[in-house]
């Protein structure tokens, strides 16, 4: 304060500002131009963060994270619960005031949360705020943060995907139709039945007077065929089935994957969620709708479509979770397999090895060698067989050689030591010709399988076509042939449904809760139930039976 010659009192007023002390620096080491470089970095990228990364992204991967469904999700749960509290705030502010807020923030925030951008998971909260497909982005993060064998335990879907599919599928009128049981002989009718024996035809509303009047035309005294006749599948059904009252068909281990069981509503009122006109499904053994080894494979990644192919599968139950090895010694003597270093996965030949799986972890395993074309291969034999590497198995592994449009199907179904080698076939290329010399003896002891037991004859129940060929329908897919077996009972939890089954109403637009309510709304056990076996119309196979009608016949289906 001071006072002038006339006697008025001046007043000073000073400011000062106590600069924290991470703005103070030592010009020896920084420059003051280097620091505001640095502070504006920072600055700019969290301003354009909180811009760009939208609310309903972050709010996605924190559900992701919550359900356990992204890996490594926790590690970023607190720098990400942070960002969207300074993103709420941010979100409420008009232009001018969101240059300063940033500049406030972006100095007091630690740098993970002002930097989240430049973050794995500021990739993924991107990619989702830029409308990518769910799917797609979370691979795009797990392919940065996981390992190369990493499988995640969890769909991908949020709570804000759950209502909105709940609010479509009440609003369409689907709820009654989610649950799902077993059929049997009381839901099928008889204008979608190819064949039917005389006691399921007692249930068949329709059938059994058909029946009844056939039978007195059969001869009491069948003559009997050694021979085995060859015939395509539709012919059989065309020529064949309408002559006779009993089929029973000799299952071999190599069906294990057509095991099949025709799913029905637990509400047979409900409407139909598929494509097609009714409310029936089917399921395949290992809960798949085209169960083979083959998809298997294209599942993990192998090549399926070269000229020659060797596929082996092991771990069906869950309980070999051991390294099985598939190998090939060439012509030329080169091995191929996995695991040495004097042995790439690609052979001079083009030989490759594209599928190698070293712990199961629970799942169905496969390994896949191919030959995309047979002009780079040497004549001479191919030596396929399998190797123990680590571990042991109890139950085997079945496998697949295929050329020419043809399987070779093996099944091996006893326990392996360590180190092991079991030899499963040779294929011989001569002049661009493939030919086969198996090893693995076919008189393989059988098993029992959904209550059947192989390599015996068993009495087919019932044959359809698969539902999306019911009620004379063109057919929406693949069609598929189904020999219901006598005593056949699923002891799996199928699915409910399958994605690829629903209609337009609910896929592709609900896809990721849909495939999840599937999974969780497992069919209802019971053992009244019609399962068998099922061939798809698009892969080659057979199924030898034994007919009796005027006569008795021993045919080979081929399909």
């Amino acid at each position: 304060m001071e006072q002038t010659d006339d006697g008025k009192l001046i007043r000073w007023e000073h400011f000062f500002y106590k600069l924290p002390s991470k703005f103070v620096f030592d010009s020896h080491y920084d420059t003051i131009d280097t620091k505001i470089s640095q502070y504006r970095d920072v600055r700019n990228v969290f301003k354009r963060s909180l811009d760009t990364i939208s609310m309903d992204a972050i709010k996605t991967v924190m559900d992701l994270i919550n359900q356990g469904s992204l890996y490594k999700g926790d590690e970023y749960k607190r720098n990400i619960e942070k960002f969207y509290s300074i993103k709420k705030e941010y979100d409420k502010l008009d232009k001018d005031q969101k240059e300063l807020f940033a500049w406030e923030k972006s100095v007091i925030t630690d740098p993970a949360t002002a930097k989240i951008r430049n973050t794995a998971i500021g990739t993924l909260l991107i990619d989702i705020s830029e409308n990518e497909d769910l799917e797609v982005a979370v691979k795009k993060y797990e392919s940065v943060t996981a390992p190369s064998n990493y499988k995640r335990s969890k769909p991908i879907f949020t709570k804000k995907m759950i209502e909105e599919a709940q609010a479509t599928i009440t609003e369409l009128g689907y709820m009654d139709s989610l649950e799902r049981r077993y059929a049997n002989a009381d839901d099928i009718t008889v204008n979608n039945i190819l064949f039917s024996n005389k006691d399921t035809s007692k249930r068949i509303q329709g059938a059994a007077s058909l029946f009844d009047e056939l039978e007195k035309e059969v001869k009491s005294s069948p003559k009997k065929f050694d021979r085995v006749e060859e015939i395509s599948v539709e012919k059989f059904i065309e020529d064949v089935l309408p002559t006779v009252t009993e089929v029973e068909a000799y299952v071999e281990n190599k069906h294990t994957p057509n095991f099949v069981s025709l799913i029905a509503p637990v509400n047979k009122d409900s409407k139909t969620m598929f494509k097609w006109d009714n409310n029936f499904s089917w399921a395949y053994s290992g809960n798949v709708t085209d169960s083979i080894m083959k998809q298997n494979v294209k599942n993990a990644g192998g090549k399926v479509d070269g000229d020659l192919r060797f596929s082996i599968q092991w771990n069906e139950d869950g309980k070999d979770n051991c390294d099985l090895d598939a190998r090939c010694k060439e012509a030329n003597g080169y091995e191929i397999y996995y695991g040495s270093a004097r042995a790439p996965r690609f052979s001079p030949t083009r030989g490759q090895l594209d599928v190698d799986i070293i712990n199961p972890l629970g799942n169905v395993a496969v390994e896949n060698i191919t030959w995309a074309d047979r002009k780079t291969m040497s004549d001479g034999t191919y030596k396929f067989f399998v190797h123990q590497y680590s571990g042991s198995v109890k139950n085997g592994f079945r496998a697949e050689i295929e050329f020419d449009g043809n399987i070779y199907s093996f099944d091996y179904p006893h326990s392996m030591k360590s180190d092991e080698k079991v030899v499963v076939a040779e294929v011989i290329l001569q002049n661009g010709e493939f030919k086969i010399r198996e090893k693995i003896p076919s008189n393989i002891s059988g098993r029992e399988i959904w209550g059947v037991k192989t390599n015996d004859f068993t009495p087919v129940t019932v044959m359809c076509y698969s539902p999306n060929y019911w009620d004379e329908q063109n057919g929406i897919g693949n069609k598929h042939y189904f020999f219901m077996l006598k005593d056949c009972v699923n002891p799996e939890l199928p699915n409910a449904y399958y994605n690829e089954f629903l209609n337009n109403e609910l896929y592709p637009k609900h896809r990721k809760v849909m495939e999840a309510l599937g999974a969780k709304a497992h069919v209802q056990e019971t053992e009244d139930q019609l399962s068998g076996l099922g061939f798809s119309s698009t892969l080659r196979n057979e199924l030898v039976v034994k007919v009796k009608g005027a006569t008795e016949r021993i045919l080979k289906i081929k399909f």
